[in-house]
């Protein structure tokens, strides 16, 4: 028998706001988080511009001995997870230890807690051969992703499997994708699942300048991410995290839980082509498309809304509206297309998580997020972007994609909780 996975509760931590309701309430009003980067000195860099994270670890209930021993993208986990389990109604002594895990999605981890040792331990970079006395006690924890689901497997009481997941920018859906197959499978009944990230470093900065993946226009910080527009020239680095409880469907409906919508199909691909690159035709992104819409039972013309991967790169702005064009046929040019990227941010692998909240909430809200920042579109970008405002509209089918460094595309189908197609 196939066990139906549902979402029955959010956690979010992201730029513009703590919590489900400021995050929803950003989207929906089409403001816009990014602005110039206050926690380090950015001036020696090619973009200076990010979507930071307002987060207050001590007013968000972490003890000081968390707050001086966790990486910030532990920070934001622990606080994303309490958050969704409080949401769905589940309290911790109330879930079966055995039957409860843990996935958490990351692209670079510890990163900022690991430059920051570094630093510290070969004195600014100036010797080779650096000073372990100088590092912290807790360092390894850093080193090692698995210690972001491990602190969230301890705060929730969860015995069951635990792992990260980490395939770059797509981490955020892969990793509750997986989730969803440990309850499909029985081997779980209820997953804490979600992404974070906390990139905004020096190092990662460095990073992307070298390939020219994020925009220069540091003098509009508010208007510097703009997906899909003519004037796009890279996207916007942002952090973040977002946690689901997710439940088996008879689970959820035992204790009369509130669901925000059904996971209907997941499915993941990848190009094989380039670290970087991507092949303008979207063929693989289209081919997760449609393995995970087979998978949910939904014929193309029955998705009502796609939530694009819309990073704001020339490059893959194109691939992805040639990739639903090829997956949704002319179907594509009649469903809403939008990027919540141009309002919070590319927040790498917890990005993916953001984004599967936005949709549950827009099927919970009736309410379409708007692409910000979308004055002139791109003429090779020519499906309906619901630029600048919101759209009211009722959805029962949703659609969600990522892609990321490596050639990873990966594709989520929300549908609403009285609805499986198979």
């Amino acid at each position: 028998m196939h066990r139906d996975v549902v979402i029955s509760g959010i956690g979010v931590v992201s730029p513009g706001g703590i919590g489900v309701k400021p995050f929803w309430d950003l989207l929906v009003s089409g403001r816009t988080a990014t602005r110039t980067i206050t926690r380090f000195d950015a001036s020696p860099f090619r973009s200076t511009v990010a979507a930071e994270c307002d987060f207050d670890a001590a007013a968000e209930g972490l003890d000081p001995e968390d707050v001086s021993r966790l990486d910030r993208a532990t920070q934001f986990a622990l606080v994303a997870a309490r958050q969704a389990l409080k949401d769905s109604g589940l309290a911790p002594e109330e879930l079966d230890p055995c039957r409860t895990g843990v996935t958490i999605g990351s692209a670079v981890g510890c990163t900022t807690s690991l430059e920051r040792e570094y630093v510290a331990v070969s004195h600014a970079g100036r010797d080779w051969l650096v000073d372990p006395d100088r590092a912290v006690p807790h360092l390894y924890d850093y080193y090692v992703p698995s210690s972001m689901a491990a602190e969230v497997a301890w705060a929730s009481g969860a015995e069951g499997p635990v792992q990260v997941v980490s395939t770059g920018c797509t981490s955020g859906l892969d990793s509750v994708g997986h989730a969803v197959r440990l309850i499909e499978e029985g081997v779980s009944d209820v997953m804490i699942a979600g992404a974070t990230d906390a990139p905004i470093s020096p190092i990662t900065l460095a990073c992307f300048d070298a390939i020219r993946a994020t925009t220069p226009r540091n003098d509009e910080p508010t208007t510097a991410s703009r997906p899909f527009d003519r004037t796009r020239n890279g996207f916007v680095l942002g952090e973040g995290c977002a946690v689901f409880v997710l439940e088996e469907r008879e689970h959820a409906r035992a204790r009369d839980a509130h669901v925000y919508a059904a996971v209907g199909g997941f499915a993941s691909r990848c190009n094989a082509y380039h670290m970087t690159g991507l092949r303008p035709d979207g063929k693989e992104m289209a081919a997760a498309i449609a393995a995970a819409l087979d998978e949910a039972g939904v014929a193309p013309d029955a998705v009502d809304y796609v939530n694009a991967h819309g990073s704001g790169t020339k490059q893959n702005d194109r691939h992805e509206t040639a990739a639903f064009k090829r997956a949704l046929g002319d179907h594509a040019r009649r469903t809403p297309v939008s990027s919540i990227k141009s309002m919070i941010g590319h927040s790498l692998g917890a990005i993916g998580s953001l984004e599967i909240a936005a949709c549950a909430l827009a099927m919970e809200n009736g309410a379409i997020p708007p692409t910000a920042n979308l004055h002139d579109p791109d003429p090779e970008c020519d499906l309906d972007y619901v630029p600048l405002v919101a759209r009211e509209a009722a959805l029962d089918t949703v659609l969600t994609v990522g892609s990321g460094f490596g050639g990873f595309q990966s594709a989520m189908v929300l549908t609403r909780p009285g609805r499986v197609g198979r």
